[in-house]
């Protein structure tokens, strides 16, 4: 699982390519990953299913990179960790907030098929990607060399689709029509992962994941028979992420 291209010069912790760089961060409690994007000229910046536990921590190294932020983004209204989208909203003038329109959250900018987030040259691209929940979405590199797709797939796996209005069949679609169709190449940058694993690509997915390697039929009796535990936080956090993270915080 590697890197391709020109993504191979580490400058402030970033990995830059061209003139497109990112950081990826990882919060441990949730084992959820936040990725910050931003244009090395204009310093335009976007941020990616940011954590309250770690909002200090992400807003030191974007003031440390000389960055102007401009888009925070959830690619869904998550269950198992609480968004600090909000807090970051009261601390970075201009800030906007961003999530599906089918999330049923509030946000600045609600988001739906092909719509482009820009940050200074570049953008990321929507794909609407439900099944874990109606309001998930993965976001695409204007070049196609990333993917980050929050948990409809994740790397050698994907979301449950046993609460917040998941479908099973919706998912196994979402993955092969609107993920899977893209580059062998393309990087995958999942929202969490439990392994220590940070990259994927399309091409070792769609080959590999031994869950959407299945039919449709399989996927949907393995994904209705997982009997997962609910997630420890969904209590607090569905009803916080639904207001960008503010509740009771």
């Amino acid at each position: 699982m590697g890197q391709k291209g020109d993504l191979s010069v580490f400058k402030c912790g970033m990995v830059v390519g061209g003139r497109q760089a990112y950081v990826k961060l990882f919060e441990s409690e949730s084992s959820t990953y936040t990725y910050l994007l931003a244009d090395t000229n204009t310093k335009e910046a976007v941020i990616i299913d940011p954590v309250l536990e770690t909002v200090d921590r992400d807003l030191k190294l974007i003031k440390e990179l000389g960055l102007n932020l401009t888009v925070a983004v959830n690619t869904h209204c998550h269950a198992d960790h609480i968004t600090s989208t909000g807090l970051m909203k009261q601390r970075v003038a201009g800030l906007k907030s961003a999530i599906s329109k089918f999330s049923g959250a509030t946000a600045d900018i609600h988001l739906t098929e092909g719509d482009n987030i820009p940050f200074g040259r570049h953008s990321l691209t929507v794909k609407e990607t439900p099944g874990h929940t109606d309001g998930c979405i993965t976001l695409v590199t204007g070049d196609q060399t990333m993917a980050f797709t929050g948990d409809a797939l994740l790397i050698r796996g994907c979301g449950r689709t046993d609460f917040q209005q998941g479908c099973a069949e919706k998912l196994y679609h979402s993955v092969h029509e609107k993920i899977f169709t893209l580059p062998d190449e393309c990087l995958i940058y999942p929202a969490h992962d439990y392994l220590g694993q940070t990259v994927s690509t399309v091409g070792e997915e769609r080959k590999f994941n031994p869950r959407l390697t299945k039919s449709m039929e399989e996927f949907v009796e393995l994904m209705n028979n997982l009997n997962l535990p609910k997630p420890k936080k969904i209590d607090i956090s569905v009803p916080a992420n639904l207001v960008c993270g503010l509740h009771h915080v």
